[in-house]
Order: C-alpha cells, then sequence, then structure tokens
C-alpha cells in the first residue's frame, strides 16, 4: 500500500541497488548481454535478477546447470557489473536520508560483492554506511533471511525491533521472512505488499528519539 505511515524501529536495514543507489542501466546492459548469450528472453530474465545474487538468479533462469557454473559465472558477471557504472545515480532523497542517520544504527545490506557495492555507491555520491553485510558475507542469497538476521546481529538488535529498505521482491520476501517490517522504494516494491511503499526517500523522514528509537515519518 502507499500510505502516510510513523514506524519506529532500534535499527535500519538498507538495500543497496534500487533502494540507495539507481543502478538499472548497468543491470539491464549486463543482464541482457548474459541473455543474449545464453539463447534467454532479456525480458523474462531482467524479471528475475533483481534483488537476488547473480548464481541464484543463474540457478532459477538456467535449472540443471551445475550450481559452479552458475558462481564461475557470477564472478566474471560481478566484475562487468563492477566496471560498468554509466548512468548509475542516487535514489532520489538518499544522499539527504543517509546524512539523516548519522549516530543512528544502522547497516547496508546488498546482494552485491564489496567491490560492486564500492563502485556503485562512489559512483552515485553516497557514502558507505560503516556497517555493511555483502555477497562475501552470506551462505544464501535473498529472499532468505541471512542477510537480514547478519545485519541485526552486527548492530545487537533483534530483528524484530528492525525496519527494512527495499526495492525487489527477493528483498521484501527475506526482510519478512527475517521478522522485520518492510519500507518498499520505487515502482517494484509495491507490487510484492511491504507494509508501506513510498516512490522514493524523498518521502522518509527519520527521527531519533530520546529512548534510542528511531521513529521513521513515511509518506
Amino acid at each position: 500500500m502507499t500510505a502516510t505511515a510513523v514506524l519506529t524501529a532500534r535499527a535500519l536495514l538498507l538495500d543497496m541497488d534500487g533502494t540507495l543507489v539507481n543502478s538499472d542501466a548497468s543491470v539491464e546492459r549486463v543482464w541482457r548481454r548474459w541473455a543474449e548469450r545464453h539463447g534467454l528472453d532479456g525480458d523474462e530474465v531482467m524479471k528475475v535478477v533483481h534483488g537476488r545474487q547473480g548464481y541464484a538468479s543463474m540457478a532459477l533462469l538456467l535449472p540443471g546447470r551445475p550450481m559452479e557454473q552458475n558462481h564461475a559465472d557470477n564472478a566474471r558477471m560481478l566484475q562487468e557489473e563492477t566496471a560498468d557504472t554509466e548512468g548509475v545515480v542516487a535514489i532520489p532523497g538518499a544522499p539527504e536520508f543517509l546524512a539523516s542517520l548519522a549516530g543512528l544504527p544502522h547497516a547496508l545490506v546488498t546482494s552485491a560483492d564489496v567491490p560492486l557495492s564500492t563502485a556503485r555507491m562512489a559512483a552515485a555520491g553516497l557514502a558507505l554506511p560503516e556497517v555493511r553485510v555483502t555477497a562475501e558475507s552470506v551462505g544464501a542469497s535473498k529472499p532468505d533471511p541471512e542477510g537480514f538476521l547478519k545485519g541485526a546481529a552486527e548492530l545487537g538488535v533483534d530483528p524484530a525491533d528492525c525496519v527494512v529498505f527495499e526495492d525487489s521482491g527477493a528483498g521484501i520476501a527475506a526482510g519478512r521472512a527475517a521478522g522485520m517490517k518492510v519500507v518498499g522504494i520505487g515502482p517494484r516494491a509495491s507490487f510484492h505488499d511491504p507494509d508501506v511503499a513510498v516512490e522514493d526517500l524523498t518521502r522518509v523522514r527519520v527521527e531519533g528519539a530520546e529512548d534510542g528509537r528511531i521513529r521513521l515519518h513515511i509518506g
């Protein structure tokens, strides 16, 4: 739904692509080339890849292919994506949103690895949060909740006291599976029933409360 809402949390867990950074142009270029190499329909491929690690998307798109081949292919794809930052920009409101989190518990939880997340955040002119859970940190891709649970553990906060910011179906499912409330960002999010959905981060205002909680005004 899209609504004005107030949510409270003790920590925020932030996806990157589609949530803080608009990397759609790069993702489209790299994955459509991959689809062409494998004789797959590019439009169908793009319905799958958002939010997941590459090897997990490949497993869905090429069922039966050995997983070690998917991991090797994914390593090449990550290098391609890291080198391709043309058109990578901040989601509207992201700089101000991140600045408002100074001194408040928050973490980046992304399906990108360290080089890719570093490259994209830099291309978008955004500072990396101090706490980061990247592809190297987890054994399972979103929609598995492992990344968000690790983020909560790193911050020392109960999962139920965390709010996730996500744009993709896989990411929203992961946040829900972790037992967290989810704020959906952007056009993809509204199709996957987050607790609240907004167009971009200009619609989110962060307020630190005296009891240590974070109050989110959304909408």
